[in-house]
């Protein structure tokens, strides 16, 4: 059986119960980054457990490895933060597992994308998620642009040193566009950054820096 456990993005409490005691009873943990991984173990009071590293860099050489052990032992599939497959790696461990009739149970918790679209106050009846933007101007314009054809919100994830260049991006093309900039989602920090994508560029270009993870969310409604 492989687990896919949704873990906090943020607050530690958010982790379910379920979580815990699957955490508790599965020895084998497969972890985007076991030190992130082992940090959550550690809350939990939880020791002796294996951890394999399955990451973007080392997923090739991993994958078959994990697959043999699959066949013989019960796992769990964390990521960083949030829910394992979404915009990493962990879909084609998945993928390969299902493949093999290795029956795959998901753990539902945390997620980044529909938190930031829940709390934003943006229409939730029809939306798109897009991972990770292109980083140059034309191909993130074309991306939108697939999207406000859909008539649909916009969820995407952002760095702190590349946010104020995206929603400037955005402001050019689409400057009535509502915008939510949701950042370190259940954190200490907590922060919403909403308005048009005019206004929402200018509150985030008079700032001397910007710090933590982000989401972005979009209406054109």
């Amino acid at each position: 059986m492989l687990y896919i456990l949704s873990s906090p993005i943020g607050n530690l409490s958010d982790l379910s119960d379920r979580a815990k005691q699957t955490l508790t009873d599965i020895n084998l943990i497969i972890a985007e980054n076991p030190l992130y991984s082992k940090k959550l173990t550690d809350h939990l009071g939880v020791s002796g457990k294996k951890f394999v590293q399955f990451a973007e860099h080392n997923e090739l050489r991993s994958l078959p490895m994990l697959l043999e052990l699959l066949q013989k032992e019960d796992a769990v599939l964390i990521s960083d933060a949030g829910t394992p497959g979404i915009s990493d790696p962990g879909f084609k461990l998945i993928r390969e597992a299902i493949k093999l009739n290795i029956p795959v149970t998901p753990i539902p918790g945390p997620n980044a994308a529909i938190t930031a679209l829940c709390a934003s106050g943006l229409p939730t009846d029809k939306f798109i998620f897009l991972g990770f933007v292109p980083k140059t101007e034309i191909k993130f314009s074309n991306e939108i642009q697939s999207a406000v054809d859909l008539e649909a919100t916009i969820i995407f994830y952002e760095s702190p040193h590349r946010i104020n260049k995206t929603i400037g991006y955005l402001a050019t093309t689409w400057p009535d566009a509502k915008v939510v900039v949701a950042r370190e989602l259940t954190k200490m920090h907590e922060e919403f950054i909403r308005g048009s994508a005019l206004e929402v560029a200018e509150k985030l270009n008079s700032r001397q820096s910007i710090k933590g993870e982000i989401t972005v969310v979009i209406s054109f409604k």
